[in-house]
């Protein structure tokens, strides 16, 4: 194997940080020659403006010098041709034709839908963290932000204001916070706009293109923020993803959990199956060790039992305590099971992920262990 070889092997194992796939398999490595210790690198970008293109140049010049004796490194960066870029949106869609929803009853990606009976409970503030744990396990994690009119996932995973996805062609590659893959109406509002006053219709739109145009990749597990209540979002996720599981978020009073029970029943009346309850702003304990059940208690107990039937238990499967650091990190973008903070919600929320993993998807009263890594439609 010559030096250029060498050199070529090194920079093809780069990864693209937008498509998490190693440029030499997207056919974005060109002309490689090496001249003693000085080696000369082609790559092409998918885009003018590519926003990954200083991180893949760096990642580029790196691997290239470090191959032994290469010293020093220059690197062409050029663009894809517009047959090149049809060439790679194909074999990204691995032979699925354009706007194919990948995320059917055939495909291994699990899917759950996180949903509330009223909103303020603390719905996006699980699904966020919830989304950074399981990706901590070293799950691949997707995560659609359905909550159009009160969008908050981009701030809450501290995603840049006016970050929007990458498209190549018809395609959309979403931002990754935290190693989550993520997408939101936020993204797409233009300067000066903070508000969606859309109906029904136009939000069938936005949840179908956010299922079929945006190029997740390979995914062990798809989680949706829903909007609260049972609207139209919810319908109509109901008629595209019916296989769906879901996890119903609540507060221990009775005010909310209430209302969250039904939320549960309209999503298992179009045949998706409800595979837990987590309970949020529980108990609270001080640092006298006092307990403080500032929203009551019983909550997510009383939603579990009312959503479980004789052949299927519905189990609480999280309690998250009132915690400050939890609101203090939503509001800083940064999730709090992110760190190493020890914070009883920061547990909580991991034990769920843990829980969630362990249960894996229930079809047909089975219980599946959630795959890493495998692949993600029946073969």
């Amino acid at each position: 194997m010559t030096e250029a070889d060498l050199v070529r092997t090194a920079v093809s194992a780069v990864t693209d940080p937008e498509l998490r796939r190693p440029i030499g398999d997207l056919d974005m490595v060109r002309d490689i020659s090496v001249d003693g210790a000085h080696a000369q690198v082609g790559i092409v970008l998918t885009i003018v403006g590519c926003p990954a293109a200083a991180r893949i140049e760096a990642d580029v010049r790196q691997a290239a010098a470090s191959v032994p004796g290469i010293t020093d490194v220059d690197v062409e960066v050029g663009v894809m041709t517009p047959a090149e870029r049809k060439a790679l949106t194909e074999k990204l869609r691995d032979g699925r034709p354009a706007r194919h929803m990948p995320f059917g009853p055939d495909s291994l990606t699990r899917v759950i839908l996180v949903s509330s009976g009223k909103g303020g409970v603390g719905k996006s503030t699980v699904t966020a963290n919830l989304a950074v744990a399981l990706a901590d396990q070293g799950l691949s994690v997707g995560l659609v932000d359905a909550d159009v009119h009160g969008f908050s996932i981009p701030g809450l995973l501290g995603i840049p204001a006016g970050t929007q996805p990458t498209r190549i062609d018809d395609l959309m590659l979403p931002p990754v916070a935290h190693g989550v893959k993520t997408i939101s109406i936020g993204m797409f509002l233009r300067d000066g706009e903070s508000v969606v006053a859309w109906r029904g219709p136009m939000l069938h739109r936005t949840v179908s293109q956010f299922l079929t145009d945006v190029f997740f990749g390979d995914l062990d597990v798809l989680l949706i923020d829903m909007p609260p209540g049972t609207g139209d979002i919810a319908i109509s996720i109901g008629q595209l993803l019916p296989h769906a599981e879901v996890l119903v978020v609540t507060t221990p009073q009775t005010a909310a959990s209430d209302v969250a029970i039904r939320s549960g029943l309209v999503a298992r009346q179009t045949g998706q199956q409800v595979i837990g309850v987590v309970e949020n702003m529980a108990a609270y304990t001080l640092p006298d060790g006092t307990v403080l059940d500032l929203f009551g208690s019983g909550g997510g107990a009383a939603v579990a039992d009312a959503l479980s039937e004789p052949d299927e238990v519905v189990p609480l499967l999280a309690s998250i305590p009132l915690s400050p650091a939890l609101r203090q990190s939503g509001d800083a973008g940064a999730p709090l099971v992110s760190g190493t903070a020890t914070d009883a919600a920061a547990t909580a929320i991991h034990d769920l992920a843990r829980a969630l993993t362990r249960r894996g998807r229930g079809l047909s009263g089975r219980s599946l262990p959630m795959t890493v890594g495998g692949p993600r439609k029946e073969e």
